[in-house]
């Protein structure tokens, strides 16, 4: 993966990003493994959202909580996988599948999780649907020659973003309604990032 194929990311520059990548790298972990993981931090914040809806309290507030840090613990997975790949020299040949696949499925798993906990599983899995398609936009621009396109509003890092603080607040506040606004927002902000990207895209090919 060349540079101009990241997402640009601040974090990658830090010393805890760096730190952790080469701990990854002395202690033999793939890159691959790094991202297979992030699914399995996507599916135990799926489950937490969905336990959340059968208890009550603050137990209730626990679990949405330990959810959010579940989507935390995915970015950090994104974050070191491309960097034990690229900067520790751990890539794989079948390094671009592990890259990207995983990325579907959890954003999948937690917005549809999250739906569940707020009450609207169909709200979830629209705001599902259009995360997964902005990368669709992404990769066909990438297909197409262009550099991927990473513009927001609302690219990943930051739908995650607002995904995790409606998450701790519901749980503060012990509100669904938190969760529902929350996706709501993700929804109307993901679908601004679709249509630019996909504007962008459309003047590209017409101009080349």
């Amino acid at each position: 993966m060349s540079d101009q194929n990241r997402r640009p990311l601040t974090s990658r520059n830090s010393a805890w990003a760096a730190r952790l990548a080469s701990r990854a790298v002395a202690r033999g972990i793939a890159p691959n493994r790094i991202s297979q993981a992030s699914m399995g931090f996507a599916a135990a914040g799926f489950f937490l959202y969905a336990l959340s809806t059968q208890v009550a309290g603050l137990t209730q507030s626990v679990f949405l909580i330990v959810a959010a840090a579940t989507i935390q613990a995915r970015l950090v997975c994104n974050l070191i996988d491309g960097m034990v790949a690229i900067e520790g020299g751990r890539g794989a040949r079948d390094g671009p599948f592990w890259n990207e696949a995983p990325d579907r499925v959890s954003d999948f798993l937690f917005f549809a999780g999250a739906g569940l906990a707020a009450g609207h599983p169909s709200l979830g899995l629209l705001v599902a649907s259009l995360a997964i398609a902005t990368a669709y936009i992404r990769e066909l621009g990438r297909a197409e020659g262009f550099p991927p396109d990473f513009s927001g509003p609302l690219a990943k890092p930051q739908r995650m973003a607002i995904l995790t603080a409606g998450t701790v607040l519901a749980a503060l506040f012990a509100s669904e309604r938190i969760l529902t606004v929350t996706l709501w927002i993700v929804a109307l902000g993901t679908a601004a990032t679709i249509l630019r990207r996909s504007s962008t895209l459309i003047e590209k090919l017409k101009s080349r």
